[in-house]
């Protein structure tokens, strides 16, 4: 395995800065400028006594750092900004180039698996998620995206796996880390299939696969946002009668949903709110 190269402070702080959105990197720089110039600026008092010197020599110590770090932070954290611009914008290239595979000649089994990681990312944030990355340890890293969507967290794990199909050893992994880390829920993200062991592990708890073929669909679609809920004006009165049930998988609330596709296209049933990261159902009763 190759070594990792090694960074200074600086080249870590500005990697960090951008994986932040561009505007939290520009309030930090904004805010350390505000914090460290009065800093640097403030006059030292004469020391009368040895105990005094000693806090005149830490106070300039302070304040030589200060002075330096005045300049350097908020010019990190503009670069990170910039950085993250730039990195915003090749994502949706990446996106685009994906989703018209067919005139880029780019498809999801062309790409690097760092590549792979992003456009999972972007294809999160276009379902209305605020995305993270975290970079996994490699094409078959550990947590590579964090994913917040209101007050919950979701994790996720790409698996680029192109030959062989994911099993259910790398899904049980997953939930253990899943669980240690308190998330709401999970995503296993390939660009292949999963084994029937690995379906059945997934099941009930609270971890989506997605295989190439549905990451494809949420490309070429363009991923309407997860956040929208169809408004139901009509007919509210006669269904607000009906008693709302708990989610099966997650306990959490439920909405009336309606089925797009399949034997039962058109039909109305339970789905939790949190669809996709839950996929709970129950079959909606008329009275």
């Amino acid at each position: 395995m190759a070594r990792r190269r090694r960074t200074s402070l600086i080249e870590d702080l500005i990697e960090i800065a951008s994986r932040l959105p561009w505007w939290v990197s520009l309030l930090i720089a904004l805010g350390s400028w505000l914090i460290l110039h009065p800093i640097a600026n403030s006059q030292s008092e004469v020391p009368k006594d040895l105990h005094q010197m000693g806090q005149s020599a830490a106070g300039q110590l302070i304040r030589t750092f200060a002075f330096f770090g005045q300049f350097v932070l908020p010019a990190v954290f503009v670069i990170g900004a910039i950085g993250s611009v730039l990195a915003r914008s090749e994502r949706k290239k990446l996106h685009a180039n994906v989703a018209n595979a067919r005139e880029s000649g780019k498809t999801i089994e062309s790409i690097s698996w760092h590549e792979f990681e992003l456009l999972v990312g972007e294809a999160f944030r276009r379902k209305g998620f605020t995305v993270i990355e975290k970079g996994g340890n490699g094409p078959d890293g550990g947590v590579d995206l964090v994913l917040r969507l209101g007050s919950d967290k979701y994790l996720v794990q790409c698996k680029q796996w192109k030959a062989i199909n994911v099993g259910v050893t790398v899904i049980r992994e997953f939930f253990g880390v899943m669980t240690a880390d308190g998330a709401s829920g999970g995503f296993v993200v390939t660009s292949g299939r999963y084994t029937a062991e690995a379906k059945e592990f997934a099941c009930g708890r609270n971890i989506q696969l997605i295989d190439g073929t549905l990451l494809k669909n949420w490309i070429s679609n363009h991923s309407t946002p997860v956040t929208d809920v169809p408004e139901r004006n009509s007919g509210v009165a006669e269904k607000a009668s009906f008693a709302v049930p708990v989610c099966p998988v997650c306990n959490g609330k439920m909405i009336i949903r309606t089925a797009r596709r399949g034997l039962n296209a058109g039909a109305e049933f339970w789905g939790c709110l949190k669809f996709p990261a839950c996929r709970g159902v129950r079959k909606l009763e008329k009275g």
